[in-house]
Order: structure tokens, then sequence, then C-alpha cells
């Protein structure tokens, strides 16, 4: 009798793990607005250098108490090549002689500017106050906005690689607490930042916190699911985070000031916070982590919320140790990220599945972290992005179901990789098709995904599961850094970045191929069961090879 059994015979998809799924799934859509923020607590509004006029011109006396904004942004302001207010230089001196019309200023003139001395002037008809105006990171400290999203995706990047490790090793549940705690703490202390390295200190931790979440809440679905139920359940998950983007749009739009946003996607955490004690520890990692009186316990309880107590009170220590006598003792004390690499079905599985987590995630923040540059209102775009993804989950969705993992996350990654370089070619006057390419990108990424979540969960086994969706998660945020800095690219060659954002999905796309499907197949909960199946299905690739070359002799030799 598997582990999977024992599931069955408490209650299967019961009352319990009704309930467990929600109240885990719940934070999952202020984790998506966490993840999005920047694009609204560091917009960038219009600026230009602030205005400076010598109020004792002897040429226009008092000139200043009489002109319109416009004309005097004329005589202070040195006009771009399109016709807007230079936002980084200014005029030494006021140039009156551009409201005089019988004087015309021969081309070719070079008129003495300076830098913006004494700072910038803002539009906040959009944003009232973000982290740019704040700190003015514009000019030559306009790189900093990217530098704070990288730092935010860094300690994502650490969270996955520590806490996955930590929750193999302590439990799911101790390290979703703790996870949910930091967040709360640190990203309330985000909106009372003091200065830009604090803001970014704050962030970094807040991402650290965020990966904990993220990791701990998709292992304890996954490990108390039954197997048919599993790909439904991730998909509702991947629904509550599309409806976390949307309604990030709704509170960017009706909280204008950034720390005020900020702190309304972090407070919710400390009421997370409260119920999780709630929570079962993973039964499944209980007994494997020589934890078998605890597990016994957790299932007995289980079985009681879920109207099964005769079934669970026939569970004891005895019979869960004779009846996974296999898999404990296949299982180590202790596992490390070496376990990844040791044999050769997991080496493989573990390059592939990291090389799509990277170009998912770096192809993905790509897109959604550059939401003004496509044109239209930033809460517009934010808004049909995180609409998008509802039908590209619902395709996803069934093409998982009965077409299969492997397929249909390859497909996902390359046609993502096509649209976005296609987009390349399309030119900036039809903004329309633009962003209809890039939403059709974006939703393909978001159901790639999808995708990923639940094939990393379901190709590693139960020792090194958190450990490998840790490090998957990791990769994923190495995509995430890397992605803002990619963007810097644009300033040598405009069509580099998304040339290379649509290059990296396709790469993946096809390394995905090499995964084995995972359709409808129970939860490995060894190392060699994994090892196994790789063996199996090479010997039975083997075997269906054989006849058909013997077939066709025969029918050679016949005709």
């Amino acid at each position: 009798m598997a582990f999977a059994q024992f599931l069955h015979q408490v209650g299967g998809m019961g009352r319990f793990q009704i309930i467990h799924t929600m109240l885990l799934t719940i934070p999952i859509g202020l984790m998506a607005c966490h993840n999005l923020l920047q694009n609204f607590t560091a917009g960038v509004p219009g600026y230009h250098c602030q205005v400076h006029v010598d109020a004792n011109s002897t040429r226009f006396p008092n000139a200043t108490l009489h002109l319109a904004s416009q004309d005097l942004l004329q005589v202070t302001i040195p006009m771009d090549k399109n016709g807007q207010p230079e936002k980084c230089r200014r005029f030494v001196t006021a140039q009156w002689q551009f409201l005089d019309p019988n004087v015309t200023v021969p081309n070719g003139t070079q008129l003495d500017t300076e830098p913006c001395i004494e700072g910038w002037t803002y539009d906040r008809s959009i944003f009232t106050s973000t982290i740019i105006t704040e700190w003015d990171l514009v000019c030559n400290f306009q790189k900093l906005r990217q530098m704070a999203q990288s730092i935010y995706m860094a300690g994502v990047l650490l969270g996955a690689l520590v806490l996955g490790g930590l929750s193999d090793r302590f439990g799911r549940k101790a390290l979703l607490i703790w996870s949910l705690l930091q967040l709360a703490v640190m990203g309330t202390c985000t909106a009372f930042s003091s200065s830009y390295i604090s803001y970014c200190v704050f962030r970094f931790l807040t991402g650290m916190a965020l990966s904990g979440i993220a990791l701990s809440i998709t292992c304890l679905i996954v490990e108390w699911i039954p197997t048919q139920f599993r790909t439904i359940t991730i998909a509702i998950t991947g629904f509550v985070y599309t409806f976390g983007q949307i309604l990030l749009a709704g509170l960017a739009y009706s909280i204008p000031d950034w720390r005020w946003l900020q702190m309304t996607v972090s407070l919710p955490f400390f009421f997370f916070l409260m119920y999780s004690w709630w929570f079962a520890e993973s039964a499944r990692w209980l007994v494997l982590a020589g934890k078998a009186e605890r597990s016994v316990k957790v299932l007995q309880r289980v079985a009681r919320l879920n109207g099964k107590w005769e079934e669970g009170e026939k569970i004891t220590t005895e019979i869960l140790k004779s009846e996974m006598e296999k898999e404990l003792s296949t299982v180590k004390s202790y596992y490390t990220i070496s376990d990844l690499v040791r044999t050769p079905a997991i080496r493989k599985i573990f390059c592939c599945i990291s090389v799509v987590w990277f170009s998912t995630s770096f192809s993905y923040y790509g897109l959604a972290m550059d939401l003004q540059n496509f044109g239209v209102s930033i809460y517009l775009i934010q808004l049909i992005f995180g609409a998008v993804d509802f039908p590209a989950k619902v395709v996803i969705t069934i093409s998982m179901s009965y077409i299969g993992r492997r397929v249909s996350l390859s497909a996902c990654l390359i046609l993502a990789g096509i649209v976005i370089i296609a987009n390349v070619f399309v030119p900036t006057e039809l903004q329309i098709v633009r962003t209809s390419l890039a939403v059709i990108g974006k939703g393909c990424l978001s159901a790639a995904f999808n995708c990923v979540f639940l094939f990393t969960t379901e190709v590693y086994p139960t020792p090194i599961r958190q450990t490998g969706l840790g490090f998957g998660s990791t990769m994923a945020r190495v995509g995430g850094m890397v992605a803002p800095l990619a963007k810097m690219l644009d300033d040598y060659v405009s069509f580099l970045p998304p040339f290379v954002y649509g290059a990296a999905p396709i790469l993946s796309g096809i390394a995905a191929t090499f995964l084995p499907e995972t359709l409808n197949q129970p939860l490995p909960d060894t190392v060699e069961e994994v090892e196994n199946r790789c063996r199996k299905k090479i010997a039975e690739d083997t075997k269906e090879k054989i006849p058909l070359q013997n077939q066709e002799k025969v029918l050679f030799k016949e005709t």
C-alpha cells in the first residue's frame, strides 16, 4: 500500500482538503501584488528640471508674474527632438528671445545648458507619490529603479535556495508560518522606509519571505491532494494569482501613494499568520522524515474532519511503517542539494526543469515589469495582462489533463517566444497590434508557469521535492533579476531586449521535451522510484523499436 492509499483511506478529496486548499490559496492573490508592485510604487511620472528664472531680467522685468506655465518652460527648459521638454537639462539663463516674435534663433545655435541642480518637477496627475519622486531616481539615477526590482528578485532567489532546503529538513508548516511572519513585518516596514537603501533592504527580505510562502504552499497543497485532483487544484491556485494581478490594478488606481499601497498589500499577511496554525503538516513528509507517530496523528485528524473516524483509527504506527517499509528503507536521514545531480534521471530532470524555470520567469517579468512602454494607461494594461491569464490557464488546464504536462509546457513556451520575437518586426505606429502580441505572449508564459509548478512537484520524489522546487524557483528568480537588467540593452540596440525575451522560452521549450511525462502518475516517494520509472520507460521504448524493425524486415522480404 503506497501513501496514496492512506490518503484515500482518510477521505481522499474530502472536507479537510477543500478547506485546507482554500485557506492556503488566499495569500497567493496578494503574493501576485508584491511581485508586480513596483510597476506602481516605482512608477515614473512625467518630469523636467525645476524652472529657474532671473526675476530681475532687464529685457522682460517681472515677466514671471504673467507667463503661462508652457511659456515658462519654453524659456527655461530646452526641447528634445520630439518637441518635448528635456528631462535632465535646463538653460543656464532664461532665453527670453523665444517669446519675442520679432527675434529668430538661427538653426544650430548652441545655448548653454546645465544639469537639474535644484531638482525636478513631477507630473502628479497619475502617481501622487512614488519612490521615483521621493528619492529623485531619474536621469543619472534612473537605473536605480531597475536595480531595486533586481534586489527584490535577489531576495526571492535566496529565499528559494535557503528556505526550500530548510523546508525539507524542518517541515512545510514551520517554514510557512515563519515566512508569513517575515513578509508581514518586512512588507510593512518597507512602507516606512526613510531612504532608498532601507527600501531595498526591506524589499530584499520581503522577497525572501514570499519565496518561502510560495514553496511551502505548493508542497502542502500537492502532498495532501489525490492524484486525479492535482491538475485542477494547481489551476485554481493559478487563477487566484491571476485575480491578484487584477486586484493590484484596482488597488493601485485607488491608492496612488506608494507608501499606503505598500502597506495595503502587506498588512493582510498578519491575518494569514493567525490562521496558519490550523494547517496540517504534510503526513507524507512526516513519515519519510522518520516521524511516523506524528504522521499517524495528522492522518487521524484529517480522517475525523472528513467524516472517516473509523477508517482513521485503523491506521497505526506499525501499519504505516510496514506498508511503507520499502520507501523508508531507501530514504536517507538527510538530503542536500547535491542529491539533485547525484543520479542520472534526477540529474536530467534537474537540468531541464532549471532551464524552463529561468526562461519562463525571465521573459514573464521582462513583459510584466515594462507596462509604461505600451503607450496606454498603466492601470488598463495591468488589468488586460491579468485578465488574459484566465483563458490561458483554462486552456493549459485542459491540455495538461488530456494531452499531458510535457507537450503542454513545451507548446506554451515555444508559442510565447515566437509571438514576442514577432513583435520586433511590428512598426511602433501599430500600437494595438504590438500590445495584442505582448498580451498573447504574456498569457502563454502565465500558462507555462502554471504547468511548470505542477510538473516540478510531480517529477521530484518527496524527500527532495521542496529542494527541487526551491532550486527551480531559484532559477526563476535569477531570470527575474536579469530581466530588468536586460531591459538596459535598449540603450544600445532597441530590438535586442524583445529578441532575447523571445529566444529564451523557445530554447527552454525544446529542453522541456526531455522531461518525463507525469500525467495520471502517483507522486514518487523515493529517488529510486524516479530512477526505476525512467529505466522502465527506456526499456519500453527499446522493446517497441525492436518489433518495428523486425516487422519492416518481414514486410520487405514478403515484397
